[in-house]
């Protein structure tokens, strides 16, 4: 770790130093984890972690961090930076510079962590039309916010609020088309604390230099929406949802560059039926394919909220809290946070037919691979956001109930490796987790990987010798 490139004032990194005396005896145990094991390594990877002095982010030696932003940064549009960043995606923005449009997973009333300030004394900034529900004159607190960071300076250009007025905005996905789908973890109703109803999607274009007109994609359907993730060659967007028995839907949008065009949803399920979170009996097992059927939903504005229900009754298949989505060369990968007999959690490949979403589709059907399903909490626990790097490789964050939350990789043969851990201290001796990491993304160029710290707030900017990987 090369501490002196760290994005860390030296007034922060003596104030973290002068209270590790009253955290020592809890971050030791806290650092060993549960059962005396922070990590185990399937293959070597990118090395051991090195400490960091400044108690953020530990990384194999070589690579180096810098914070790109924090929760209660100005901004440029003159609101603060909101708390709770969960998915991310990253864009090509010219000149050696990219685009990060972020998530912020907030409740509503929660102005304390939102972009308008403790007491929301900031909301006459924002023009009214530009934001999606409120509280009384108070804007939702959930939304977007979009970052342009330069490359090769490592420096942040510009950040502003892109979207405004949702709640609950978990994770989302990229699409062919520079932009980014902003999704409702919620299937909240009017009239419980604002005027519209919630869990949608929420197109929001890399390049918009303000808040977008915020337009849900209703034909995406209303649910706990958690990520999507385009196929390019064809168009079609899949959605997982995250909750015990959701479904993995997709959408086959009539026009593909305007999703606000419709479209139709669908569920999946496996020819022959079968339960794949393996809770009760080993349906499949590592390494296993299923041939799989897409099956039409109807009422996807799901009123009682009910939609995964009368899928299932039709025949798609339960999941067992679909979280992450990514979609790699071919194949699209996704993540069931507490899948497997022991919930920890499971990785599945999808690789779609080549007549996907048409009438020969059931030719030759697409297929669902359970890819990785992990036994021990040592190697992985409970995946969440996840992305394909340049290498192929698998990068996932973890979103776990004990211990310290760590970015996993996972090579194209299914070996894990641990890249990085969150290393701030647990907020209390009575919780002892740190925060999730959440929103893993790499610059187009493939130079950069971003993570975010989801709460209080942090967005990292990793780099270092990305060709020293060891199987």
């Amino acid at each position: 770790m090369q501490s002196e490139i760290m994005s860390v004032s030296r007034r922060r990194f003596l104030s973290l130093a002068a209270t590790s005396a009253a955290f020592g005896g809890l971050s030791q145990a806290f650092a060993q984890g549960p059962a005396g094991v922070a990590y185990r390594n399937q293959v070597p990877g990118y090395g051991e972690l090195v400490p960091d002095p400044a108690r953020i982010f530990d990384l194999p030696k070589g690579f180096s961090y810098r914070v790109v932003s924090e929760f209660g940064q100005p901004m440029d549009d003159g609101l603060v930076t909101p708390g709770r960043m969960d998915g991310m995606g990253a864009f090509d923005a010219g000149d050696g510079r990219v685009a990060l449009v972020r998530n912020h997973e907030i409740y509503p009333a929660d102005l304390e962590r939102s972009a308008f300030g403790r007491d929301g004394a900031l909301t006459a900034k924002v023009e009214r039309d530009r934001v999606f529900d409120r509280i009384g004159d108070k804007p939702f607190a959930g939304g977007t916010t979009t970052l342009v960071w330069d490359l090769r300076a490592q420096r942040l250009v510009s950040h502003h609020l892109s979207l405004a007025g949702t709640m609950i905005n978990c994770a989302g996905g990229v699409t062919p088309e520079g932009s980014w789908l902003s999704c409702e973890e919620t299937t909240q109703r009017a009239g419980t604390q604002g005027a519209q109803d919630h869990g949608w999607v929420f197109e929001v274009p890399a390049d918009a230099r303000g808040l977008v007109a915020p337009q849900p994609i209703k034909a995406m359907g209303r649910f706990r929406h958690e990520a999507t993730a385009t196929d390019p060659r064809t168009g079609v967007v899949y959605l997982t949802e995250d909750i015990g028995d959701g479904l993995i839907y997709r959408y086959l949008p009539n026009d593909r560059r305007k999703l606000l065009a419709g479209g139709r949803l669908q569920a999946l399920g496996f020819k022959g039926g079968g339960d794949p979170r393996n809770w009760t009996e080993a349906w499949w097992r590592q390494g296993d394919w299923r041939e799989t059927v897409w099956i039409d939903v109807d009422e996807v504005e799901n009123p009682n909220d009910d939609l995964r229900l009368r899928g299932q009754a039709k025949g798609a298949a339960p999941f067992a809290r679909g979280e992450g989505l990514f979609f790699g060369k071919g194949e699209l990968y996704a993540t069931c946070t507490n899948g497997g007999p022991k919930k920890l959690g499971q990785i599945l490949r999808y690789v779609p037919s080549r007549y996907e979403g048409q009438p020969r589709e059931a030719d030759a059907p697409g297929r669902l691979q359970l890819f990785l399903e992990p036994q021990d909490e040592a190697v992985m626990n409970m995946a969440d956001n996840l992305a394909v790097a340049p290498s192929g490789h698998l990068f996932v964050c973890e979103d776990k109930g004990m211990g310290q939350n760590q970015l996993k990789g996972v090579t194209p043969k299914g070996q894990v490796y641990t890249f990085g851990r969150n290393a701030m201290p647990p907020p209390a001796a009575a919780m002892p987790v740190n925060t999730e990491l959440a929103g893993v993304c790499f610059s187009p160029d493939g130079s950069t990987l971003f993570v975010n710290l989801y709460s209080p707030g942090k967005t990292l900017a990793i780099t270092g010798p990305w060709n020293r990987f060891r199987a």
